[in-house]
């Protein structure tokens, strides 16, 4: 599957992004999606996942209560609503994907090339 994100840029801290992720090649409905990020100097790390039918979500602890995944199967599309964003929450976002989970980086086959997300003070 490719995956091509988009909706990054330059942000005031406290104000909101929405990122998507457009998927093709396979059956989108098929795949858990998720995001990652990547700050400078900082491994890649895990922020959000949805599962396939979009009933069950995750996040990692920084992120619960300002930012939310959802998916549209019909459209083949991911989405990432960051809002209340942080100087901190500055960093490369991936999406990516999996047949069966999206936890981990090295449990992702599939990525996208990722979108710049920079929030200033």
């Amino acid at each position: 599957v490719q995956l091509q994100a988009s909706g990054g840029g330059l942000v005031q801290a406290g104000g909101s992004l929405r990122l998507s992720c457009a998927a093709s090649g396979h059956t989108f409905s098929r795949y858990h999606m998720g995001w990652f990020r990547q700050a400078p100097g900082k491994e890649r790390e895990f922020v959000a996942r949805i599962d396939r039918s979009g009933g069950n979500t995750g996040y990692t602890d920084s992120v619960k209560g300002r930012f939310t995944i959802s998916r549209d199967n019909a459209k083949n599309t991911v989405y990432l609503q960051m809002n209340s964003l942080k100087p901190e929450d500055t960093a490369v976002y991936y999406c990516a994907a999996d047949q069966w989970t999206v936890r981990t980086v090295e449990g992702v086959d599939y990525w996208g090339q990722g979108t710049l997300v920079t929030v200033s003070q």
